[in-house]
């Protein structure tokens, strides 16, 4: 009996404490404590190949699209979008051509001047990523 009661209280134990992560790791904020989903941000998209050309950018906010065409170089920047207060989501969509076979293409979202969103290419001589934001 004494046996059985340890493993009821060792149980019990556990049980209690795995409520007890569970309900005090939940929260339903995800955003931090100085983000506010009801205001307005600024949102940058950046793109940056190691070694090659960007081609074209298709960016925006919800269904705001832009598309940036005949680009070249190795790096490019949107302009600073103005994001109206309840903006679902921004996205980037970005091709580059590489010089050799391991270039590789980085793409990012900025919201108010901070890194919020990035993908980095596998190598390849033409490539393409794809970045999505959630405000």
């Amino acid at each position: 009996m004494k046996l059985y009661m340890k493993i009821i209280s060792k149980l019990t134990l556990g049980l209690i404490l795995s409520f007890a992560v569970v309900l005090f790791s939940c929260s339903d904020d995800d955003k931090g404590p100085d983000e506010d989903p009801s205001a307005a941000h600024k949102v940058v998209f950046k793109a940056e190949i190691s070694n090659g050309n960007i081609i074209n950018a298709t960016y925006g906010i919800d269904d705001d699209a832009h598309t940036a065409l005949n680009l070249s170089g190795t790096s490019w920047s949107s302009p600073e979008l103005t994001v109206p207060a309840g903006a679902y989501n921004a996205n980037i969509l970005v091709n580059a051509a590489g010089a050799t076979d391991n270039a590789v293409l980085t793409v990012q979202i900025f919201v108010d001047g901070q890194l919020k969103a990035e993908k980095v290419s596998p190598p390849s001589k033409i490539t393409s990523a794809l970045v999505n934001y959630k405000f």
